[in-house]
């Protein structure tokens, strides 16, 4: 199992550089054709949705949790915490949060943490958040 970066991943979903994103599809089709996994921490996930929702990409929400989920169908994909970043993911479809608040809750949540103690009132709804 080889781990994977964002920049390779960006590369890959976007197709946006000549040199690079035909390297980063060599990579993740031989892999799969190889039946090797790719492995993606929660980090690189985190990063993903910033990079895919800033200004140079701009794309939406739903664009990116339709992305989230077929890398999470996908055999090839590996992740640090499958179901932890597929239930972020859908909380992020239909919510107004950052994909990486959804995730920092659900975590915490999962450790056994009452509440996690945050100032953004975007937060407020979620029932992992409390309010300073």
């Amino acid at each position: 199992m080889r781990g994977i970066d964002t920049n390779v991943l960006v590369r890959y979903l976007t197709d946006d550089d000549p040199k690079q994103s035909p390297l980063a599809r060599e990579l993740i089709q031989g892999a799969e054709d190889e039946g090797e996994r790719l492995y993606i921490n929660t980090i690189v996930v985190c990063e993903l949705c910033w990079t895919l929702r800033g200004k140079r990409y701009g794309y939406d929400r739903p664009t990116i949790a339709a992305a989230l989920v077929k890398m999470l169908d996908a055999r090839v994909f590996e992740f640090e915490s499958r179901s932890l970043v597929a239930r972020a993911t859908e909380a992020y479809r239909l919510g107004r949060a950052d994909f990486a608040d959804y995730l920092i809750g659900l975590a915490n949540d999962r450790a056994g943490c009452e509440k996690t103690a945050t100032f953004d009132r975007r937060l407020e709804s979620l029932g992992e958040f409390a309010i300073l």
